[in-house]
């Protein structure tokens, strides 16, 4: 399965190659991680599709289920990971993302869960990409952040918690369920405009028109397999939106030269 050495890898925790031709040139700076399950029942299927030429995608480490890290693009080259995608305004996520693929089936086989070898790995290669680029903890992100009208991955199974208390990301304690009213498809009005803004000034890309349609349903629920795991239902509850609101106040601030 491993081709020759054709390239250097940039991280240390690298256990092999498997170089995939499908990159090009970046063109902006690298300021985000981006992570994704495979989804795929076999990790063997996953890299060789990664690998295809004529599927034109790829990402620049994949995570087995054992903690072996693979290498298939190198970090100054644009991997195929995102699609159509878009974070804080920028919709050439690709140009500025490392992609890590993490071999898992997902929601179309039944969400089994992450080894713990594999979310140390996961977790030790984000640490380490973190401290070779300038990542804020608020742009590691899923890659259904980036894209929620397409994709649900690493889905609400992945423990994300783990990775933040290794220092990586940007998390919050969930606030808890309660009552109180709730914005759900079909509402509309000032509030649902106001959600909608602060989805916005987090990053996500979503338009702000005061009403609770498809588009705004599928943010909320990607929203929650990040950060509010414990109910993903795309309805905007008071736990939703206290989450998001802890999310916003406590966000890294960029660097002013």
């Amino acid at each position: 399965m491993i081709a020759p050495d054709t390239f250097r890898p940039d991280s240390r925790l690298v256990g092999a190659l498997a170089p995939s031709p499908n990159h090009g040139e970046r063109q902006a700076g690298i300021d985000m991680l981006v992570l994704h399950y495979t989804g795929m029942e076999r990790a063997e299927e996953a890299v060789e599709r990664l690998r295809d030429p004529t599927a034109e995608v790829s990402a620049h480490y994949v995570v087995l289920e054992d903690g072996t890290i693979l290498q298939m693009v190198p970090e100054a080259r644009r991997a195929w990971h995102a699609g159509v995608a878009s974070w804080e305004g920028t919709t050439d996520i690709n140009s500025r993302s490392i992609g890590i693929e993490i071999a898992n089936a997902g929601h179309a086989f039944g969400s089994p869960p992450f080894p713990e070898a594999q979310i140390i790995a996961v977790a030790a290669l984000a640490q380490d990409i973190l401290d070779r680029h300038p990542i804020r903890a608020d742009r590691v992100l899923a890659h259904s952040d980036v894209a929620p009208l397409r994709k649900d991955d690493p889905g609400e199974k992945f423990p994300w918690h783990l990775l933040h208390h290794a220092g990586v990301g940007h998390l919050v304690h969930e606030a808890p369920e309660q009552g109180g009213r709730f914005f759900m498809r079909g509402d509309g009005g000032q509030p649902v405009a106001a959600l909608q803004s602060m989805l916005a000034l987090y990053g996500y890309g979503i338009a702000v028109t005061g009403d609770y349609d498809a588009e705004t349903e599928a943010v909320v629920r990607a929203f929650q397999r990040h950060f509010r795991r414990a109910k993903v239902d795309g309805v905007a509850d008071a736990s939703t939106i206290m989450t998001l609101r802890q999310l916003i106040l406590t966000r890294p601030q960029p660097e002013t030269a």
